[in-house]
């Protein structure tokens, strides 16, 4: 687990680990403080996490540092697709399962280094209404469901050597982390914000039995 900028990480890591990450990708570059409106009136179940600023969303994102890796998975890729190779599997998370659509997106898409099919994945997360994690609260702005990154991992690992060890550069709150630990694979986090690092480290530490997973 590191606190630090994945740049300076990364050129240290071999390039056999498979990188799966969620990275900033200038969401907040209309609002220069990189803060979203507050949501006072929403329950702490949704709303956590909601005003927290997400470093380095204020610009473009540049994934060059990444395509030396030759398992890659990268979410919100639509948004940089322009900067990233050519593939054929892309990735696609389905939140609203058929429900009406609002202000936010109905999906969520990630580009792969594969060749392989496209793949879905129906998994309800609108606020307080979820497939999984009930009742847990919010804890990043982004934060993803664990059994959506463990199909990540499943649907693209087919496809070339098992790689046993996931790397999320954009940590966040250690959803990558978590599944990684459910799917028995060994997990390296990077993540830049301190209070989001300790978050991860918090929530992995609890899904890890593990009493030397942490050096």
């Amino acid at each position: 687990m590191y606190l630090a900028d994945c740049r300076e990480i990364l050129p240290k890591l071999d390039v056999s680990i498979a990188i799966y990450g969620d990275p900033p990708y200038g969401q907040n570059l209309a609002n220069p403080d990189g803060r979203k409106a507050t949501r006072k009136s929403r329950s702490n179940a949704t709303s956590a996490g909601d005003d927290y600023a997400i470093f380095g969303d204020d610009k473009p994102f540049d994934p060059s540092h990444l395509m030396r890796f030759p398992v890659c998975v990268l979410w919100g890729a639509n948004q940089y697709a322009n900067l990233l190779p050519p593939s054929r599997q892309w990735l696609i998370w389905d939140k609203r399962c058929g429900g009406t659509s609002d202000d936010q997106s109905d999906c969520e898409i990630a580009w792969s280094s594969f060749n392989g099919p496209a793949r879905l994945f129906s998994h309800k997360w609108r606020g307080m209404i979820k497939d999984s994690e009930r009742g847990e609260k919010r804890v990043h702005p982004t934060q993803k469901p664990v059994a959506l990154m463990e199909w990540c991992i499943r649907a693209t690992e087919g496809k070339t050597i098992r790689r046993d060890t996931i790397c999320d550069p954009y940590m966040g709150s250690g959803t990558t982390g978590i599944a990684a630990i459910n799917m028995g694979r060994k997990f390296v986090g990077i993540e830049i914000d301190t209070a989001h690092f300790e978050t991860a480290c918090r929530r992995i530490a609890s899904a890890n039995t593990s009493q030397d997973a942490f050096l």
